[in-house]
């Protein structure tokens, strides 16, 4: 994951990205939002998808990697098999994929991506807007699925969107960009309603006291996997922790730190070549033998073997 400033790297089949990019500490390479190749330099693109577009040569695709900003592809075709933190999603006519900044995620070689694709660069809209969409719910679904009114909707607010992205020629450059604004926020807002209906109803209010235990075990998840500590530390009692991750995620807070440790002990194992012991010292276990044990009653498999299996 990352903080709001974002962190990380790649934007989908649809649209060529500039060079450059980052490799992490974990191997994974992050590749920035491409502003060089964005009409007028702003922090937005949205265009088709098709075949007509071809992958970035210099970071194929269909390899794991990060990106740094906001990606929202809505398909007009499918099936389109995509995975996001290793997680794999079919999407098809008519659903839309939202991905986030500092997310692991992969496109497929074998399907063909078709229909418009947003990028957004974090700190394109101000903070308050940012709030109000829910740009940084990393506890939403990213795959989405509207029903018919939602679908007219949101494909009429993408269409306006981009009929306001490539007009350069009937305002100035700073009206443009505020127009811009407005109209994506408009967009972003029946997105993020979208994305909170389809959550359960208890996931669809973000509790202060998730949202500081969820920082919290970002900053924290590769030292500390105790939940009392959480508490402390946040000044909660043990059983508010509980009730306020059940309404946010459906689970526990030990099953929220656990998971955050898994998916980060396989993005090591499947990128990196370091040695089991220091995979396991990164996400907390000194000791490679708890760490294998921990991850096997997790995955059902020995980091080894999960490591060879991708390879």
């Amino acid at each position: 994951m990352t903080d709001k400033t974002g962190k990380t790297g790649r934007t989908q089949q649809g649209a060529d990205t500039g060079a450059g990019g980052t490799t992490d500490r974990d191997g994974i390479r992050t590749l920035p939002f491409p502003a060089d190749l964005a009409v007028g330099g702003v922090g937005l693109q949205i265009g088709p998808m098709g075949t007509d577009r071809t992958w970035h040569t210099d970071a194929p695709l269909h390899r794991v990697h990060r990106i740094d900003f906001h990606v929202v592809m809505l398909f007009t075709d499918g099936p389109v098999r995509h995975m996001v933190d290793f997680a794999e999603y079919e999407a098809t006519a008519g659903d839309l994929l939202w991905i986030r900044p500092g997310q692991v995620h992969r496109f497929s070689r074998e399907c063909v991506y078709r229909g418009t694709v947003l990028t957004m660069q974090p700190g394109f809209l101000p903070p308050d807007t940012v709030e109000a969409t829910g740009l940084y719910r990393y506890d939403l679904p990213p795959l989405l699925h509207p029903g018919p009114a939602q679908l007219d909707a949101l494909q009429a607010a993408l269409d306006q969107l981009r009929r306001e992205y490539e007009d350069t020629a009937t305002l100035p450059p700073g009206l443009h960009t505020a127009v811009l604004r407005h109209t994506l926020t408009a967009f972003l807002l029946r997105l993020a309603h979208l994305a909170a209906s389809s959550a359960r109803t208890g996931r669809q209010q973000a509790d202060s006291a998730f949202t500081r235990f969820r920082d919290a075990v970002e900053e924290g998840f590769g030292v500390q996997h105790s939940v009392s500590a959480y508490a402390d530390a946040l000044g909660y009692s043990r059983r508010t922790l509980v009730r306020a991750v059940r309404a946010a995620t459906g689970g526990t807070p030990k099953g929220f730190i656990d998971k955050r440790v898994i998916l980060e002990a396989r993005r090591l194992l499947a990128h990196t070549d370091l040695p089991i012991g220091r995979v396991g010292a990164a996400v907390g276990f000194p000791d490679a033998a708890n760490f294998s044990k921990f991850f096997h009653l997790h995955t059902g498999q020995t980091p080894v073997a999960f490591r060879a299996e991708l390879r």
